[in-house]
């Protein structure tokens, strides 16, 4: 049966180029207003909502999310925010909301009781950068049972093996990662992503989203060329920081003009 990330994505492929999956932190810089601002970038265009599990070693993170995600962290972030936000966003707007968490705090708070809660508040799924399907097996099966997604990543070093494991255990779709290194803006994306999507497409994946280092319109509509979708982050962490909510709507209508039809 398609999830409810799937049949997003499978929409704005229909309608137009491809999906705009946008990225913010809970908690930044506080928690109602990352909620406000999460229902904001869904009604500025974006398809598919990422929320990220503010985490004291982002080792995947360019030096703008670290930052949010330490103020969240100081001012007072708890994993059970994660689950208020969720609910509340998924209370104002009929966008899917997939978690992005690092995978320490999962296991803290326990795979099965975090699905369960994550499930109950009208969550998506998680992306998981930092654990690979080959030892997330308690993962894999809680969120068959629970019925989440779960979104692993894909590298342009990742073998052919590794790239069809990766394919088979995704489900929404699989986390394309555009070049090696943390996210942040790039002036140029590593052409290694074009080549990794078909790669992933050769191996069996349905559904490849590319991220890291997207940032404008143009890129979002380059990467839409080969990739089912466009993940930005850092862009819309910076106009949330700089400008508020209302900054933040503004660039996402901006840059959500790359997924426009062909």
């Amino acid at each position: 049966m398609e999830s409810q990330v799937e049949r997003a994505i499978r929409a704005a492929k229909a309608e137009r180029a491809g999906a705009l999956i946008g990225y913010l932190p809970v908690g930044f810089p506080d928690l109602d207003t990352s909620v406000a601002a999460a229902i904001e970038m869904a009604n500025a265009g974006a398809d598919v909502l990422e929320l990220g599990l503010p985490y004291s070693d982002p080792v995947m993170d360019g030096l703008i999310i670290q930052e949010a995600t330490q103020t969240a962290l100081a001012g007072g972030f708890r994993v059970a925010h994660v689950f208020e936000a969720v609910r509340r966003v998924r209370e104002a707007v009929d966008v899917p909301v997939l978690v992005m968490t690092y995978w320490n705090p999962v296991m803290q708070y326990g795979v099965e009781r975090f699905a369960e809660d994550l499930a109950a508040a009208g969550g998506a799924g998680l992306i998981t950068p930092d654990i690979t399907p080959d030892a997330a097996g308690e993962w894999i099966a809680v969120s068959e049972r629970v019925g989440l997604d779960r979104v692993f990543l894909a590298a342009p070093s990742s073998s052919d093996e590794r790239l069809a494991l990766v394919a088979e255990s995704s489900t929404g779709f699989v986390y394309t990662v555009s070049t090696m290194g943390i996210t942040g803006e790039r002036a140029e994306l590593d052409a290694a992503a074009r080549g990794l999507t078909g790669r992933l497409r050769a191996q069996g994946a349905e559904l490849a989203c590319v991220g890291i280092g997207i940032s404008t319109p143009e890129q979002v509509a380059g990467a839409l060329e080969y990739a089912d979708g466009a993940i930005v982050g850092t862009a819309f962490v910076r106009a949330l920081r700089d400008g508020g909510v209302a900054q933040l709507g503004e660039t996402v209508r901006a840059i959500a003009a790359g997924t426009a039809p062909r």
